[in-house]
């Protein structure tokens, strides 16, 4: 009989031509199962029976890529084991598999050791699914070893110029772009207390920032794919936490690990970062390949931006990459401010302009959509598709 074939792979099967992923379910939930088939991109997938509050193996686990464990999440000693495979030489991807699992469910889950989280009864098409984006990842970690992504941070002059709402619509324009090139971006919304980055792109993603930062060293680069909602443009974003935190509860070697491993898992970082500094934004800003300041054509606005400019130039290397943006720029001869005087102010060019469009950029926020959904042909897209060529330009310029 070819047991590869049949419901239930016992655990002592074993595919040789392709790396072990297991199942440990319970016997009622195996009955209820769905199974894919034992041979998916490339994984040797098994299931075995396994009682939810039995410990684990680790002798049995220890050549395994994926671990999919059923987890009771009223038991403490049925969630612990979560820990101790995400602990195993390997460092297998661990899924929970929880039966109806609430949002804090998954979070408890998440800190505990999990990766991901599925629901039971199994399904072929999930199970399928995270075993191809598994392999994904692996080869992408593969080819990609040692690589590190772009950073750009996008810094705001003061709070109001419109920097998150620049840093949304320009991040799909931009990971749109970089698609052609066989590249990813991803968008980080680093504001702790003010963060608005995912609403104002429609999404309302249930895992945020404040999973990743809970989680510690735990994070790798699929602990962080977990984390992501994927936008329809094709940038990943990692949200704001949905409570306030305080800006200094954050380590600062902490998120600068986080980012460095989100930075070898994506093309280009966009880091919007809030608008108060702490050593950790500074940290990020200095390490950036390019910093977007974001500044408007006012008295205050600009005095603000000259104080950032001299404050990165102080802290940053000499040749950290700072280009101005000037948010809400109007033309006419009447204005009592021109763009002269935006540079002589700032003693920096400016680099980039967006246009003063109120209706089209408010109806946009409040509708968590793209510009051009509102409009199809607007100058604040317009200048925005400029500006991402000019990012790119700056990030590759051998593309």
């Amino acid at each position: 009989m070819d047991i590869r074939g049949s419901k239930f792979a016992p655990a002592g099967f074993r595919d040789i031509a392709g790396e072990k992923a297991l199942a440990l379910l319970s016997t009622d939930e195996i009955s209820r199962a769905a199974y894919p088939g034992p041979d998916i991109a490339g994984f040797s997938l098994q299931m075995a029976a396994a009682d939810p509050q039995a410990p684990l193996d680790p002798a049995a686990l220890a050549d395994a890529r994926m671990v999919l464990i059923e987890v009771d999440p009223a038991s403490p000693r049925s969630i612990s084991r979560l820990g101790m495979a995400a602990k195993l030489p390997i460092h297998p991807f661990v899924v929970a598999a929880v039966r109806d699992p609430t949002l804090a469910q998954v979070r408890q889950l998440l800190r505990e050791g999990a990766q991901d989280v599925i629901g039971l009864p199994l399904l072929a098409e999930e199970v399928e699914g995270l075993l191809v984006q598994l392999r994904a990842e692996l080869d992408a970690s593969r080819r990609g070893a040692g690589t590190r992504g772009k950073l750009v941070s996008i810094v705001k002059a003061v709070g109001g110029v419109g920097a998150t709402a620049i840093a949304t619509q320009l991040a799909c324009l931009f990971a749109e772009q970089e698609a052609q090139s066989g590249r990813t971006a991803c968008l980080i919304d680093l504001d702790l207390q003010f963060g608005n980055a995912a609403m104002y792109l429609g999404e309302n993603p249930k895992l945020t920032l404040q999973e990743v930062l809970e989680a510690g060293a735990r994070v790798d680069g699929a602990f962080l794919k977990a984390v992501t909602a994927a936008h329809a443009s094709g940038l990943a974003i990692i949200a704001a936490p949905q409570d306030m935190m305080p800006l200094e509860a954050v380590d600062t070697d902490q998120v600068c690990e986080f980012v460095e491993i989100a930075s070898r898992e994506y093309g280009t970082l966009f880091l919007d970062l809030p608008g108060n500094w702490t050593n950790w934004s500074l940290s990020l800003a200095t390490r950036s390949d390019l910093v977007l300041l974001v500044t408007e054509l006012s008295v205050p606005s600009l005095r603000q931006a000259r104080r950032q400019l001299n404050l990165l130039r102080q802290q940053g290397s000499a040749d950290l990459d700072v280009r101005i943006v000037l948010n809400r720029y109007e033309k006419g001869l009447f204005r009592a401010l021109k763009l002269e005087d935006a540079v002589q102010v700032l003693g920096h060019s400016v680099d980039f302009t967006v246009a003063n469009d109120f209706p089209v950029v408010s109806a946009a926020l409040d509708q968590g959509v793209r510009l051009t959904e509102i409009k199809a042909r607007n100058r604040v897209s317009r200048d925005l598709t400029n500006m991402a060529a000019g990012v790119a330009q700056r990030l590759y310029p051998e593309s």
